[in-house]
């Protein structure tokens, strides 16, 4: 078996009890299984304790920076104000940081990579942004038509899963289905509303131009991302009943003509992306089918009745924590080790 490209690496995860926090031990676990070392960290306050992650015990100690050894890769799967404080002085003591929060997204000096569209935004770079999750799973699609027939605007509406609010969304939902069968009240705490049998168009805080923050993530990290500031975009976001993997509708239109056959090609030929549009056979991408799985399925692909030859319509679907998070982050650091730059020492 070859060595990994994260081989012999000491790797460190910050809130590793959470949903995130949990999927990162499982990617790791799968993609690189000969690490360094695994040392798991999650709040002070909770002491040292154990977590089962594929049928592994795994400790996890309370976080103190002195923990953490310089030369370290460090993910970071904690809040924005956690991060905002933590990484800078993480990276000053010698290691290299993969974020995943917020705090450092829209920073001109720190890359926001999706390493199949822009890993050369890394350059030298030791503190590095993981996207949000909606727009992780949405901009290779987008990338892949920018390169073939140029973008000029797009439409986005989301279907996101309860993982999106983490272990507790996901816990709330189990917990409101069962009780409204049981014709019980249905609690709302991760959530604006209860969620079960339910879909809330609301996601995050409402901004002063009436979308909300996770609306407008897309739109930002959309534009970093793909080296189009100007790109107009528009997003509706909202979250549905269902456990893990957010599904996108997608409007494109496109500087040149293209084909739903040429999209679908396009489609099937780039990194991160399976195509999954059979409609005669009732193939398409759903929830059931793309979570727990790396690739983000697409289909549905078909001519825009608005903007005619020049555009397109499609629906993906990709596993929120998986490419959305976990698996994004790592394919960073997979993507610094394999251009040489995951050089850990000072």
């Amino acid at each position: 078996m070859s060595a990994s490209p994260l081989a012999g690496i000491n790797v460190a995860i910050l809130g590793a009890t959470g949903a995130v926090g949990r999927e990162l031990i499982a990617v790791l676990a799968e993609r690189a299984p000969d690490l360094g070392s695994l040392t798991c960290f999650a709040s002070a306050g909770g002491g040292r304790r154990t977590l089962t992650v594929g049928g592994r015990e795994i400790a996890v100690e309370p976080y103190s920076r002195d923990a953490i050894r310089p030369g370290t890769l460090v993910f970071m799967a904690v809040s924005g104000d956690f991060a905002t404080v933590e990484a800078p002085a993480l990276v000053e003591a010698g290691a290299l940081v993969i974020d995943n929060s917020s705090a450092f997204r829209y920073d001109p000096a720190v890359p926001l990579v999706v390493p199949e569209v822009n890993a050369k935004a890394i350059g030298e770079a030791r503190l590095i942004a993981n996207p949000n999750c909606t727009t992780a799973i949405l901009v290779p699609a987008l990338a892949a038509l920018h390169a073939a027939c140029g973008l000029k605007r797009v439409i986005v509406s989301t279907y996101q899963a309860a993982s999106g609010a983490g272990a507790a969304g996901m816990e709330e939902l189990r917990v409101g289905v069962a009780r409204d069968l049981a014709g019980e009240s249905v609690p709302a705490e991760a959530f604006a509303h209860p969620l079960a049998f339910n879909i809330i168009p609301q996601i995050d805080a409402f901004q002063d131009n009436g979308y909300t923050r996770e609306e407008m993530k897309v739109v930002w990290e959309s534009r970093k991302i793909l080296g189009l500031p100007d790109l107009p975009l528009s997003c509706t976001a909202v979250r549905v009943p269902t456990l893990r993997a957010h599904g996108e509708a997608v409007t494109v239109e496109l500087e040149r003509p293209c084909t739903p056959e040429e999209g679908r090609r396009l489609f099937a030929g780039t990194p991160g992306l399976v195509l999954v549009d059979e409609p005669e056979s009732l193939r398409y991408p759903m929830p059931l089918t793309a979570s727990g799985k790396d690739p983000v399925e697409i289909g549905r692909v078909r001519q825009s009745l608005v903007f005619g030859a020049q555009g397109l319509d499609f629906f993906l679907v990709g596993d929120q924590l998986r490419k959305g998070a976990a698996l994004n982050a790592v394919q960073v650091a997979e993507a610094l080790a394999a251009e040489g730059t995951l050089v850990l020492s000072r």
